[in-house]
């Protein structure tokens, strides 16, 4: 199977309905408290999800919890669940480019 990215960020009607529990964290995610994002470069910042990297770490700041996937740049799936309300990091084993699905957006980083 081959996996084609652009660099679109696109844009899909709020109030998607989670499909995991609300109360669990996916692997790999821990959260933190807002000021440990300090150091991080904001990606993207819409109304409902604030996206920012740092060194090795993937930062998600949201308001109410939100499904999120994230996929290297050839495809291959690193994470996936749903993110509890507030900051969330993802700890990543290399720096690259990845891709970042949410219920409102796709995006594309480099860590």
């Amino acid at each position: 199977m081959t996996h084609r990215f652009l660099t679109y960020i696109l844009m899909a009607a709020a109030g998607c309905i989670p499909v995991f529990g609300a109360d669990t964290t996916p692997k790999g995610w821990e959260t933190i408290k807002t000021e440990a994002t300090g150091e991080a470069k904001t990606v993207v910042k819409e109304q409902e999800i604030e996206i920012r990297t740092a060194p090795l770490s993937i930062f998600v700041i949201a308001p109410q919890s939100v499904q999120i996937k994230v996929f290297t740049i050839l495809g291959r799936l690193v994470s996936e669940g749903n993110l509890p309300v507030g900051s969330s990091r993802l700890s990543l084993p290399a720096h690259g480019v990845y891709i970042i699905k949410t219920g409102t957006l796709t995006c594309k980083v480099a860590v």
